[in-house]
C-alpha cells in the first residue's frame, strides 16, 4: 500500500503540469490576454496612450514580451515549494519582496543615441538599527522604483505609437500592432533611413517621445539600482529554508497577486473559501442524512408504495432547475411582499457583528421609561437564518442521486449468495441489512463521496450568485471575467490537486471496506 501511494502522489505532478498549462495556454492565447476585461470596461473613457500605458503595464507585469512557455515557467517557479536563485523576503507590510529586475532597454535606442545613457551610481547604503526606519526605507525606494517603473512604461508607450504612426504613414501597416504600436524588429529590418524620410513632423515627434523615454530609463535605472540595495541590506526576514544556500531553497507556494483586485490570490482565496466550506458542510450532511436512510428504506421495500413514492418525489426534486429554484425563493420566501421569511441577499444582517453569539432576551428601554425583554436571534442564529434558502437549494438535486444509488447497490447485493447464506443461518433482518448488504454496498458511495470534496472547494457557481453569497463559485466567475491568470490558476491548482487526493483516498477507502482489494 505505501508503494502505491508514493507512486500516485508522484503522478500527480506531471498531471498538474498538464492542466496548469492548458489553462495557461487558453488564458494567454484568448483575444486580449491577461486582463482583456479590465482593458475593455475603461477603455472608452482613456484616451489611446492611456489604454497603451496600461497595456504595457500588464506586459511588464505579467511578462507578456516574454514567449509562453518561459512565462508559465515563472509561474510555476513560484507556485513551486522548491526555489531556485536567491530567496524572496517578508516585507514589513507583508508582501514578498523579490529582488527588482533589471530596467528593460528602450526599444530601437540604437537609432537616436549612440549608448543608453548611464544612471549615476548609487551612495552605499547604510542600514538604519530602528525597525520602523528600515521600514521607511523600503517604502520609499519601492514607491520610487514603482513611479520609475510607470513613467518608462509610459514614455515607451507613447514613443510606439509615435513611431506607429510613422509606419502608417508609410503605409508599412505590417509593422504595427493591433493597438497602434511598432512591431521593434519588423522596424529594424526596414531601417531608420526609410523612417526618417517618411513624415519630417512625425519624426520629429518621435525623437521628442525618444528623448522623453530616455530620461525615463535613467529613472528608472536609478530606481532599480536602490530598491536592490534594500534587497542585497537583507534588512527583514527571508523566505523558506535553503537546501543549497543561494542556488536552492524550500519555501511555501506564492500564489500571485490578483490583477483584477490588487490583491495576494491566497488572501482571496482565505476569504472566499470558508464560505463556500460552510455551505457545503452543512449540505453534504444532511443530504447522506436524509438520502441513505431512504434508500436502505427503498431496497429493504421493492416495489412497495414507499419506495415508488419516494423514488419519484427524489427525481421531480432533481428535475427542477438549480437557477428557478433559487429565482423562486428570492421572489416568494424572501420578499417582503409575499413570505418574507428569509433574507435576500448575505451571510449576515447589516448589525450582525454587534450581536452576541447566541440567541437571548435584551432588556429595552421604552420612551416612557419602562424596561421590555425582547428575544435577539444572535449571531449563529443569525447566520444560519441567511444560509436556510442557499442550503436548501444546495440539498434537493442531491438526494435523488444518491438515494438511487444507495438503493441499487443494495438491492444488487440483496441477491448474492452470502445474504442467502446468512438468512438460512437464522441471522437477524437488521444484521443482514447493515453488516452485510450495506457494508458491502459502500463502494459506489465511497466513490460518490470523495468526488464530493473538489466540488466543495470549487463551490457553487449559481448559488452563489443569486443569493450573492461571496464563496469560491463567484470568485471563479469574477476571475474568468476578467482573465485573472493569478486567480483562475491557483483555483485550477487547488481544485485538481484536492480531486487527485480524494481519488488516492477513495483506493485506499475501498482497500478499507473490502478486504478482497489490494493494491501490494
Amino acid at each position: 500500500m505505501t508503494t502505491y501511494i508514493i507512486r500516485r502522489l508522484l503522478l500527480m505532478i506531471p498531471t498538474l503540469i498538464g492542466m496548469t498549462l492548458l489553462i495557461f495556454m487558453l488564458v494567454a492565447m484568448s483575444p486580449g490576454g491577461v486582463g482583456a476585461a479590465l482593458q475593455v470596461s475603461g477603455g472608452g473613457q482613456m484616451d489611446s496612450g492611456s489604454i497603451a500605458q496600461q497595456r504595457a503595464y500588464l506586459e511588464d507585469r505579467y511578462g507578456l514580451d516574454s514567449p509562453i512557455l518561459v512565462q508559465y515557467a515563472r509561474w510555476l517557479g513560484r507556485v513551486s515549494p522548491i526555489k531556485f536563485g536567491a530567496r524572496d523576503q517578508f516585507a514589513p507590510n507583508g508582501d514578498r519582496f523579490r529582488k527588482p529586475r533589471p530596467a528593460p532597454e528602450p526599444p530601437l535606442w540604437q537609432w537616436f543615441v549612440e549608448a543608453l545613457p548611464a544612471a549615476p551610481p548609487v551612495a552605499k547604503l547604510e542600514v538604519p538599527q530602528d525597525a520602523n526606519a528600515r521600514s521607511q526605507l523600503y517604502r520609499s525606494a519601492s514607491g520610487n522604483y514603482a513611479q520609475a517603473r510607470a513613467s518608462f512604461l509610459g514614455t515607451r508607450s507613447r514613443f510606439e505609437i509615435a513611431m506607429g504612426d510613422l509606419a502608417k504613414a508609410m503605409d508599412r501597416p505590417d509593422v504595427v500592432r493591433d493597438r497602434g504600436q511598432i512591431r521593434p524588429e519588423p522596424a529594424r529590418r526596414i531601417g531608420k533611413e526609410a523612417f526618417q524620410s517618411a513624415d519630417a513632423t512625425l519624426w520629429a515627434a518621435a525623437e521628442q517621445q525618444a528623448q522623453a523615454m530616455f530620461e525615463a530609463h535613467v529613472r528608472l535605472q536609478e530606481a532599480t539600482a536602490q530598491l536592490r540595495s534594500v534587497y542585497d541590506a537583507r534588512m527583514f526576514r527571508r523566505a523558506g529554508v535553503p537546501l543549497i544556500p543561494g542556488t536552492v531553497s524550500l519555501a511555501a507556494p506564492d500564489l500571485g497577486t490578483s490583477f483584477g483586485k490588487s490583491r495576494p490570490v491566497s488572501s482571496l482565496i482565505a476569504e472566499a473559501l470558508p464560505i463556500t466550506l460552510l455551505l457545503n458542510l452543512i449540505a453534504v450532511p444532511i443530504i447522506y442524512a436524509v438520502a441513505i436512510p431512504s434508500g436502505i428504506l427503498a431496497a429493504t421495500r421493492q416495489g412497495s408504495l414507499f419506495d415508488v413514492g419516494i423514488g419519484a418525489f427524489y427525481v421531480a426534486l432533481w428535475s427542477i432547475p438549480v437557477v428557478w429554484a433559487g429565482v423562486l425563493a428570492v421572489g416568494f420566501l424572501a420578499n417582503k411582499e409575499y413570505l418574507g421569511a428569509f433574507p435576500v441577499t448575505g451571510l449576515h444582517s447589516v448589525a450582525g457583528q454587534g450581536m452576541p453569539m447566541l440567541p437571548r432576551f435584551v432588556e429595552i428601554a421604552q420612551p416612557d421609561g419602562t424596561l421590555s425583554r425582547a428575544w435577539q436571534r444572535g449571531y449563529l442564529l443569525d447566520t444560519l437564518w441567511h444560509l436556510a434558502l442557499p442550503v436548501a437549494c444546495l440539498v434537493y438535486t442531491g438526494f435523488a442521486v444518491l438515494s438511487k444509488q444507495t438503493r441499487a447497490a443494495m438491492l444488487e447485493n440483496f441477491n448474492a449468495d452470502y445474504v442467502r447464506t446468512a438468512k438460512a443461518k437464522g441471522v437477524a433482518h437488521k444484521d443482514v441489512v447493515f453488516r452485510h448488504v450495506f457494508r458491502n454496498s459502500l463502494l459506489p458511495l465511497i466513490t460518490m463521496f470523495v468526488s464530493i470534496f473538489p466540488a466543495m472547494l470549487g463551490g457553487s457557481v449559481v448559488i452563489e450568485r443569486i443569493f450573492s453569497v461571496p464563496g469560491m463559485g463567484s470568485l471563479i466567475i469574477e476571475a474568468i471575467g476578467l482573465r485573472d491568470r493569478e486567480l483562475l490558476l491557483a483555483n485550477a491548482l487547488i481544485v485538481g490537486l484536492v480531486n487527485m487526493l480524494a481519488l488516492l483516498l477513495a483506493d485506499i477507502l475501498y482497500a478499507m471496506a473490502d478486504p478482497r482489494i489490494s493494491y501490494d
